[in-house]
């Protein structure tokens, strides 16, 4: 398949730079497969398409404060983004600009802290703890959300049930749900379980091969618990529907399904995969040739994803990491 199979046009001002202020007032476009329709709603009404022992998959992943800015002795301003932590104080980093060279020195925090360039994607920080280094950050925010990161990010950012620090990037999917809204779910009976994805650079790599086929995804942590597995068997005994929360839930427990519990995953979904575990998904709106637009158009077919995207313009749906859900079922 082509990667120009996956471009569609968006304008601008449909993209959300702020959330709303009631997480679950989002906007949840519908898409049944079998009778290949859309139906427009409100995400609180999510509880209307779930019955009772059918299991919600939640990605409890949080999100790290990885975005810190400093500058060089020169006065110029420097950008870094915190990917992983490797060993000590040093970290897996992409900075900007890329011309800084390898042993020149960041100041940061008005000179309390500071760090140095150890390798050509590597910082090293002068400072007292692991936690002073994320203390100094903001939230990650993606590069199409065109303002600096604020301290209402720092939750808005966050689902209401991340739990395990390790994610550069918000399973956004899950950003509309509300603690009540998980409780009214439970209340009628729909089991919830959790898995843990950490949410890497590599979901957002660009895909430069024009054959998608030839695209190698980067590896992601992640973990499913024995409670999720014991829930997970439950629904499959019982016959009934697993409902993956976001692209990352999906992914992992796809990964499961190959027999696989916890560790390292690469796993790229694109059109003519077969879903061995998820049965409905929930996810926001996506960038146009990306590997998270490919995962949705393999749940649901090229065709009608692009017929969903397009109604979305038309009815202008807020899109990307702050706007609006679309539920495939």
């Amino acid at each position: 398949m082509k990667l120009s199979d996956f471009d569609y046009a968006l304008p601008k001002e449909l993209i959300a730079q702020y959330p709303l202020k009631e997480r679950d007032a989002a906007r949840l476009l519908v898409l049944d497969r079998n009778k290949g329709s859309l139906e427009h709603r409100i995400f609180r009404d999510i509880a209307d398409y779930l019955e009772k022992d059918e299991l919600l998959v939640l990605n409890d992943t949080k999100v790290l404060p990885s975005r810190i800015i400093g500058r060089r002795l020169s006065g110029g301003k420097v950008e870094l983004l915190l990917l992983s932590r490797k060993e000590g104080f040093t970290f897996r980093t992409l900075i900007k600009p890329a011309r800084i060279k390898v042993g020149e020195k960041i100041l940061l925090n008005g000179n309390n802290i500071c760090a140095q360039m150890s390798a050509r994607d590597e910082v090293t920080f002068s400072a007292p703890s692991v936690d002073a280094v994320y203390n100094i950050g903001k939230m990650p925010l993606p590069p199409y959300i065109k303002r600096p990161a604020q301290d209402s990010d720092a939750l808005d950012y966050q689902t209401v049930y991340a739990q395990k620090e390790g994610a550069v990037a918000s399973p956004t999917a899950g950003l509309h749900f509300t603690e009540g809204l998980l409780k009214e779910l439970e209340s009628k009976g729909v089991r919830i379980g959790y898995v843990t994805l950490h949410v890497g650079y590599g979901t957002f790599k660009p895909v430069k091969a024009e054959n998608i086929a030839e695209h190698k995804m980067e590896q992601e942590q992640f973990s499913i618990p024995q409670e999720t597995v014991r829930l997970i068997e439950e629904a499959k005994a019982k016959k009934k529907r697993i409902f993956a929360v976001g692209t990352t839930s999906c992914r992992a427990l796809e990964t499961f399904a190959q027999g696989k519990i916890c560790g390292d995953t690469d796993l790229f979904i694109y059109p003519g995969y077969k879903f061995k575990m998820v049965d409905c998904l929930l996810t926001n709106f996506h960038l146009p040739r990306t590997t998270l637009f490919m995962l949705v158009c393999a749940s649901a077919g090229e065709k009608l994803i692009k017929k969903a995207y397009s109604e979305a313009i038309e009815k202008k749906y807020r899109f990307y990491s702050y706007g609006d859900a679309m539920l495939i079922i």
